[in-house]
């Protein structure tokens, strides 16, 4: 009786062994995968390392490309019941970056993000090269907008005569009904940019001029701006 107890005793340890085993060793692409962070439009050319200390190649959000960055899933967040995969780049360049990817029961989204999103032609032709984020977090709770806070300014991919936009745009992104809304607004107050994004993933982004400037509102208009009221609008939707 007395081996039989040690036998199962000892198979409890194995067990716990090899339970603990696994969540050490797994694979951070295997993480992401159960993480299900492709709802969020995750995607990479290559993820390597453990769950606790990896690196994903070439990482995408949707369209947006964030670069190669070190990932590592945080075991505090789990006490929470929530999966939250740390991000960072720090080169010392102007595209380090640095937050986290955040998965839970009742929410799926990013937390703490500093650092620079490339654009490219993502939102055209609205003239947006960029993202510059300021301890940024946003998540949805199901198919709604449950939080948001943080600042943001949007780099110009080109100047527009007549506009000065080389200090871009900034704001502090807030939750609108069942989207997370960028509201952007310029130095001088007389350019704005709403960007919209749903759960989906789709957006519209709304470029706003007002001027009484004939010469501008010519150059507007042959940038596909349309004249709405005493405002010249430039409108795009998409899906991220």
């Amino acid at each position: 009786m007395k081996g039989l107890i040690l036998s199962r005793r000892m198979r409890i340890i194995l067990i716990a062994l090899f339970i603990f085993g696994l969540i050490v060793f797994i694979p951070m692409r295997v993480a992401l995968g159960l993480a299900q962070l492709d709802r969020l439009g995750l995607a990479a050319r290559e993820i390597r390392g453990s769950v606790w200390s990896g690196r994903i190649d070439q990482l995408m959000l949707g369209e947006m490309p964030m670069g190669s960055v070190r990932a590592g899933l945080s075991p505090v967040s789990l006490l929470v019941g929530r999966a939250r995969f740390d991000i960072a780049r720090h080169r010392g360049q102007p595209d380090d970056i640095q937050g986290a990817l955040t998965v839970g029961l009742d929410r799926i989204g990013i937390d703490d993000v500093t650092g620079s999103v490339p654009l490219g032609r993502t939102f055209a032709p609205l003239p947006v090269s960029g993202l510059m984020m300021e301890d940024v977090s946003g998540y949805y709770r199901g198919d709604v907008c449950g939080h948001a806070e943080g600042r943001v300014r949007a780099r110009m991919a080109t100047q527009i005569a007549g506009l000065n936009l080389s200090q871009g745009l900034s704001g502090t992104v807030a939750c609108d009904g069942d989207s997370l809304l960028l509201p952007l607004v310029s130095q001088s107050g007389m350019e704005k940019i709403n960007l919209r994004i749903w759960r989906s993933g789709r957006y519209i982004a709304e470029m706003r001029v007002e001027t009484a400037d004939p010469a501008l509102a010519g150059t507007l208009g042959q940038a596909g701006f349309a004249t709405v009221g005493n405002a010249y609008v430039l409108k795009v939707e998409g899906t991220l």
